[in-house]
């Protein structure tokens, strides 16, 4: 049945993929939706049995398996993209943008949190306040770097002064982030020892990553240099590395993705990331990605909003989440000199949050923070965020009206073109 499953999940990404490329969004946005419509919310309502049957409850450990390791490369390409350079090159003004776009959507999150709390039925019996003003708090500010990248990439703004601001700024998010919810999985268990043993954990890892992980790396990367590929032991002694980082971050407590992402942080960049990438992703876009969006989808059921009141805040967190995240990333980009078309275009891409929300809140399910019900609301806004990215940047953006003068801190009469992993 596994076999048919995946007969089924990639034949539909791939039909959405051709459609919604024509209305240029990027296969991921295909892939979210696909998730979505594979599950109860519509397959199960136009056809019950066989949706029933195709995915009975007994197989959702298998996808749910298969949907972990998929979470594990995936992140690990995060972060092998991760731009730490143009976070470098940029700090001034992608600070700016990224505290700005994680401050008022993470405060004004942590209100609609309250309000939640107050009402019931969105967050897990024996939630406390603090976990859930900083879990929606962070699912409101999250950025998908991701597909930040790839419809950067797409658009042809690759290097340009409003494709560099916002991939350094979406990088700067998407980091936040995750440290914001390893804080909350640390300390949610409500054993202060286990919580200080996760936090040390963590922070005992980035730095064994860092300052030794990455060394031993290094004799690899000048060997990938040299040859201009991969050996097959290289490919093999960074996956043995990636599944103990894996293992050990969610041994402590914090999530799996955590240590995945970190480690492609630190690998050396050259040809070793360009190989890995290469070697990676095919599969893991191809057939582990839409086999979590399809996980995500079974656990996403329309009829829990059921309610006028569900849908009012519903209405009330993609509001939010629209407004926060995009009125806040336009304020900061126009205090750092941006030009109004610009600081709307960079606003309107930093309100992508793709994959990485959908992420978030399957830990926070999974982990005993959320409730299917708000689950399927961030769901919702997650696709919706996404979907509306494409179409209004070009409807805002206008490549052949950017200034001469460049508004970020590059020398007079040079317009550096930084390459797109």
């Amino acid at each position: 049945m596994l076999f048919v499953q995946l007969i089924v999940v990639l034949a539909a990404c791939r039909a959405l993929g051709w459609l919604f490329a024509r209305l240029r969004q990027p296969l991921v946005v295909a892939e979210m939706v696909a998730g979505f419509l594979l599950g109860p919310s519509l397959f199960g309502v136009l056809a019950p049995g066989v949706q029933g049957r195709l995915f009975a409850p007994e197989s959702k450990h298998t996808l749910f398996v298969l949907s972990q390791i998929g979470l594990v490369l995936y992140m690990f390409c995060v972060g092998v993209e991760f731009r730490a350079d143009l976070v470098t090159r940029y700090r001034k003004r992608a600070v700016g943008v990224s505290a700005a776009g994680i401050t008022v959507p993470f405060l004004l999150g942590g209100l609609l949190a309250a309000a939640m709390l107050k009402s019931g039925g969105f967050f897990a019996q024996g939630v406390r306040p603090f976990h859930a003003v900083l879990f929606l708090g962070s699912a409101m500010s999250i950025t998908a770097f991701p597909v930040l990248a790839r419809i950067i990439s797409e658009r042809g703004i690759a290097g340009t002064t409003i494709g560099s601001l916002s991939l350094a700024a979406g990088a700067m998010d998407d980091a936040a982030a995750w440290i914001i919810l390893a804080i909350v999985l640390s300390s949610f268990t409500g054993n202060a020892m286990l919580a200080i043993a996760a936090a040390g954990g963590a922070a005992l890892y980035v730095a064994v990553v860092f300052l030794g992980v990455r060394r031993l790396l290094a004799p690899l990367a000048a060997a990938a240099e040299r040859d201009n590929a991969v050996r097959t032991s290289t490919y093999v002694t960074i996956l043995c590395l990636l599944a103990s980082a894996a293992w050990f971050t969610d041994f402590i407590g914090v999530h799996s993705v955590f240590g995945a992402f970190t480690l492609g942080v630190a690998v050396p960049r050259g040809v070793l990331t360009r190989e890995l990438r290469r070697n990676t992703e095919p599969l893991t876009m191809a057939v582990f990605v839409p086999l979590f969006f399809v996980y995500s989808g079974l656990n996403t059921r329309l009829t829990l909003l059921d309610s006028t009141a569900l849908w009012l805040m519903t209405a009330a967190v993609f509001a939010t989440a629209c407004a926060a995240k995009g009125l806040a990333c336009w304020a900061a980009a126009r205090l750092s000199g941006a030009p109004p078309r610009h600081a709307l275009a960079i606003a309107t891409l930093m309100n992508a949050r793709g994959m990485v929300e959908l992420i978030l809140v399957n830990i926070g399910l999974q982990r005993g923070l959320i409730t299917p019900t708000l689950f399927v609301i961030l769901v919702l806004m997650a696709i919706g965020t996404t979907v509306m990215t494409g179409p209004l940047f070009s409807l805002v953006w206008q490549r052949d009206g950017e200034p001469a003068a460049d508004w970020l801190e590059v020398r007079p009469g040079r317009h550096e073109r930084l390459p797109l992993p």
